[in-house]
């Protein structure tokens, strides 16, 4: 019996090795694992916090890579802006404050906050001051900050009235060099926009943000109702604009749906891509997609904006978004190779069965610096009632061709008609996600409502962080010979059991006491 003991031990140690030789060759992202959610907006259990927290943007310090920063909105109860800092890569989090100008209308209101750090370590910020009843952008700030969050410059004013969907762009090579995206407005109404020809703008600063350049106008007269801009650099250093043109959609534009719930608009959107090659001066326009079908109404001044992002050693464009062609939303990518390449047909993500009834929705995607394309999303599959959320998320290594299978991030599902607008039926979880990717990492950031109910209008931010393997190739000889050594291990232990996960493993939450499980 010892000796039965001992050649089943001697197999167990050569199945070991084989599987050891065999994980050193999987393909990069086939094995990987889940941390556990955290809260990122401190959800406290004061029932007088009801914040309403999302569109979040994290961004990471070039120079020390532990200091994250998040910026966000909140809707509720009242307009503001949230900063939340964190100087041990994202394990604990820490409330900061945006400097607000002096001369604007108080009771203070900062909203939509958009962040990015320099190449230095600087951080930058943009963010909007609210005037009058009707809450309209009265003027867009800059500010900067040394420490990486805890104090800031005076802010600078950079735009006047009427500048919405403000997004900040920082040139990660150019040291001082940033770019302001907004959608110029001439007038407004209540939820709408009364005329067309609103353009999309960019501005450029040189010098970190104390003085901008004059806007130049992105959008070509010809598309009269364009919302929802996003920037980035390709390889060679050129700008890219994303937006979305609605085309005739005066349901959404201009105040139709009355902001109430109801059918999406019956026709299709546009995305469109504008490149620049002199640091925004003039302007070149590709169609990425012209047959976008809605999912929803929504309210104009708040749009879900499509997602760009960009190989940084190849220069390939990837163009995240969510269409109902078959039946119900679904997460699509395309991607060109370069600059004036054409798109290639579009690819759906979420690995669920066509017109299901369940939605797949608001992609963010990230690309890792050795090319691995990351997607996160908000994901209803698990609920035949499609309201509850989960968030998925899936990566690309083939350049955005196939996409490995869905990870689930939320530990628990949460209710997706918590959030302003909900008493309209029009419930807002914000505009966009957060996405940080590194070769070993990726951090992905959410609107979470399980703390609030559709009387409080409470959302909170989670994160999770998924920790993949190191890459190389399934077709690495070694694997072949790590199987090998593994069955002849199988064949000598007589008496073993070998389990071999998916790849996957995922954690329970270890929120702080007190708070809710995030």
């Amino acid at each position: 019996m010892n000796a039965l003991r001992a050649l089943a031990g001697a197999g167990l140690l050569v199945v070991a090795a084989g599987l050891v030789v065999t994980s050193g060759s999987l393909e990069s992202g086939a094995s990987a694992r889940a941390q556990p959610n955290r809260p990122i907006a401190t959800a406290t259990p004061d029932p007088n916090d009801i914040r309403a927290n999302n569109s979040p943007t994290i961004v990471a310090n070039p120079v020390d890579p532990g200091n994250l920063v998040v910026v966000n909105r909140v809707d509720t109860p009242t307009y503001s802006c949230a900063l939340r800092i964190s100087d041990d890569g994202g394990v604990t989090w820490r409330e900061g404050a945006l400097p607000f100008p002096d001369g604007e209308e108080l009771p203070a209101r900062c909203f939509a906050p958009d962040a990015g750090f320099g190449s230095d370590g600087t951080l930058h910020v943009v963010f909007a001051t609210l005037k009058g009843r009707g809450n309209s952008p009265n003027a867009v700030w800059s500010a900067s900050s040394p420490d990486g969050g805890d104090s800031f410059s005076v802010p600078t004013k950079v735009l006047g009235r009427l500048s919405f969907q403000v997004r900040l762009l920082v040139d990660p090579t150019t040291p001082g060099r940033l770019y302001l995206s907004w959608l110029a407005a001439e007038s407004v109404g209540v939820a709408l926009f009364p005329t067309t020809n609103n353009p999309i703008t960019v501005a450029r600063s040189d010098d970190g943000g104390t003085t901008w350049g004059q806007g130049v106008r992105v959008s070509p007269p010809t598309r009269q109702r364009v919302v929802a801009p996003s920037m980035a650099l390709d390889d060679d250093g050129r700008l890219l604009v994303l937006y979305m043109d609605l085309g005739d959609d005066r349901l959404d534009y201009n105040g139709g749906h009355g902001w109430r719930a109801g059918l999406p608009y019956g026709g299709t959107w546009s995305i469109v891509l504008a490149r620049s090659s002199d640091e925004g001066a003039s302007w070149e326009e590709q169609v990425v997609d012209d047959a976008v079908v809605p999912t929803k109404r929504f309210l104009i001044f708040l749009p879900q904006s499509p997602s760009l992002a960009v190989d940084p050693r190849t220069g390939r464009v990837y163009v995240g978004f969510a269409d109902g062609r078959l039946g119900d939303p679904d997460v699509w990518v395309r991607t060109a190779d370069g600059a004036g390449q054409s798109f290639a047909d579009r690819q759906k993500v979420n690995d669920t069965a066509d017109g299901d009834g369940r939605d797949q929705y608001l992609p963010r995607l990230a690309v890792a610096p050795g090319g691995r394309l990351d997607v996160v999303y908000y994901d209803r599959r698990a609920d035949p009632a499609n309201v509850l959320n989960q968030v998925s998320f899936q990566s690309s290594h083939d350049d955005g061709a196939s996409f490995g299978e869905a990870r689930q991030l939320a530990s628990m599902a949460f209710d997706s008609r918590i959030g302003f607008g909900s008493w309209r039926g029009l419930p807002d979880l914000g505009s966009r996600l957060g996405l940080l990717s590194t070769d070993t990492t990726a951090r992905a950031v959410w609107t979470d409502t399980r703390a609030g109910t559709e009387q409080t209008n409470k959302q909170d931010l989670a994160s999770a962080v998924i920790e993949f393997a190191p890459a190389s190739s399934w077709r690495n000889p070694l694997r072949l010979v790590g199987w090998l050594v593994g069955l002849f291990g199988v064949a000598v232990a007589v008496a073993s059991v070998v389990g071999r996960s998916s790849g996957a493993t995922w954690a329970n939450s270890d929120e702080p006491t007190g708070a809710p499980t995030m």
